[in-house]
């Protein structure tokens, strides 16, 4: 049994296929999904799915790129909608340093306002974080994340800042990267990673898993994130679902 932990399922690029799509993982043992909606149009197709698929659950919240567009009245909607029945988590939100599209400051400024709206929530946060690894951890920090927790969204950059992050009690997530032949620091992080810290997810349709890269990816091709996992912990792919399963069930409140 797998739990893909982020999913874009309701981005354009799967209209009309939800249901096939949804069916499609469930025959691949994918039982639960969570889709995240980062901006207005994605976050309601995402409550949608969650209200009309009963193994399917949304984490909502502004997505850094889009930074320069948070205001209160941005805020005050998150704020209504992160409270309804299915929400498990806020995000994904956090810092983007790759695309120079939104200065740092705003980037910031939104970041640590999303935190707080979390934190007042009481919910586990879902953090991008590209190129901006020493900030992104220095707001978490400053913000006092570990009284909520969260995760650290396709994590990829080293065991060092693995560390780092499960030091303020945050879960790592591991993409299709892991399966990339590649992305050697990815796999020592599959392998040294604490297995009740570990998540997986696919972030489709972005990062497909190896034997699908380059292609669209789909929350069913989770499994060969686990299967990866397994490999290189040199365990049973059933205990990798079964752990991730659980570590995410655990950290959204559905146990």
């Amino acid at each position: 049994m797998f739990f893909d932990t982020h999913t874009h399922l309701n981005v354009d690029k799967f209209k009309g296929e939800e249901a096939e799509l949804i069916a499609e993982a469930k025959l691949h043992n994918v039982n639960k999904m969570a889709i995240v909606g980062f901006d207005a149009p994605t976050i309601e197709k995402s409550l949608e799915l969650s209200r009309d698929y009963e193994d399917v659950y949304s984490i909502i919240g502004w997505h850094p790129t889009d930074s320069d567009t948070y205001t209160d009245e941005i805020e005050q909607m998150l704020i209504q909608k992160l409270q309804l029945p299915k929400v498990v988590a806020m995000g994904e939100m956090g810092l983007d340093y790759y695309w120079e599209n939104v200065p740092k400051e705003i980037q910031h400024e939104a970041f640590r306002r999303q935190i707080r709206v979390a934190k007042q929530l009481n919910l586990p946060v879902s953090i991008h974080n590209r190129d901006a690894t020493e900030d992104t951890y220095k707001i978490l920090k400053e913000e006092k994340i570990e009284k909520i927790g969260g995760i650290m969204h396709s994590f990829n950059v080293n065991t060092y800042w693995m560390e780092k992050f499960l030091d303020l009690g945050m879960h790592i997530s591991l993409s299709g990267v892991v399966t990339f032949k590649n992305a050697p620091e990815v796999k020592e992080i599959a392998k040294a990673v604490p297995f009740d810290k570990l998540l997986i997810e696919t972030d489709a349709p972005y990062l497909s898993p190896m034997p699908y890269r380059g292609k669209r990816n789909e929350p069913s091709y989770v499994r060969f994130v686990a299967e990866e996992i397994a490999r290189l912990r040199d365990i049973s792919i059933d205990e990798v679902g079964d752990q991730t399963t659980m570590n995410a069930e655990k950290l959204f409140r559905l146990i």
